[in-house]
């Protein structure tokens, strides 16, 4: 069971000062600090597009069968979760085979929606979980990767859009909770088909 809004907020705390999220470094980072307060970044100037890892199905680092941190899979998808961080779980739906989200056929997008709403139910279903946020992005990788944040219950200061950076910002939980949960998403997932590897 994640830990509750008080045991985090006092985990945190304890922590003292928090780290600023890897997002700054990164070069699509739109704010910068501008006489001393906030301020857009100036927008780049139009560029080509970067190709992404993966592009056509060449070296892509997310085919193949022996990934590590795979909870949940079937003869088509899998659940994954990446290193532990400050969220109480993070997961990444993917298709097994190379494909991004514009390439699915009629039958592989009905299970691609029919599993992210089972996955945000049983996420959502978890105690002292609030929402289960959804997201695809799919700039740096082709192979289709959906994310699934668990927003805890209770923070107010982790809703909306800036989940992700307080993911980064927060230190990881205890690690027996959290496997906990993983167990218990890949156990729920498996009661519809599949097979919990958690």
């Amino acid at each position: 069971m994640a830990e509750t809004a008080d045991q985090i907020y006092a985990r945190v705390q304890a922590a003292g000062e928090l780290p600023a999220p890897r997002v700054t470094e990164w070069d699509v980072f739109p704010w910068v600090v501008r006489d001393g307060e906030i301020a857009p970044k100036p927008l780049a100037p139009p560029a080509p597009e970067e190709p992404r890892s993966g592009e056509d199905g060449a070296d892509c680092s997310l085919c193949g069968a022996d990934l590590p941190g795979v909870i949940w899979r079937d003869e088509s998808w899998r659940v994954k979760h990446l290193a532990q961080s400050g969220l109480p779980l993070v997961l990444v739906l993917e298709p097994l085979e190379h494909y991004d989200l514009p390439d699915l056929d009629e039958h592989q997008a009905a299970e691609f929606g029919v599993l992210t709403v089972r996955l945000a139910r049983i996420v959502e279903s978890l105690p002292n979980i609030a929402r289960c946020h959804a997201m695809r992005i799919g700039d740096g990788a082709e192979h289709l990767h959906m994310w699934f944040l668990a927003r805890p219950k209770d923070l107010p200061s982790v809703r909306g859009s800036f989940s992700p950076d307080w993911d980064d910002i927060l230190p990881p939980g205890p690690e027996d909770v959290w496997r906990a949960d993983l167990a218990e998403v890949a156990r729920k997932l498996a009661t519809h088909g599949g097979e919990a590897l958690a």
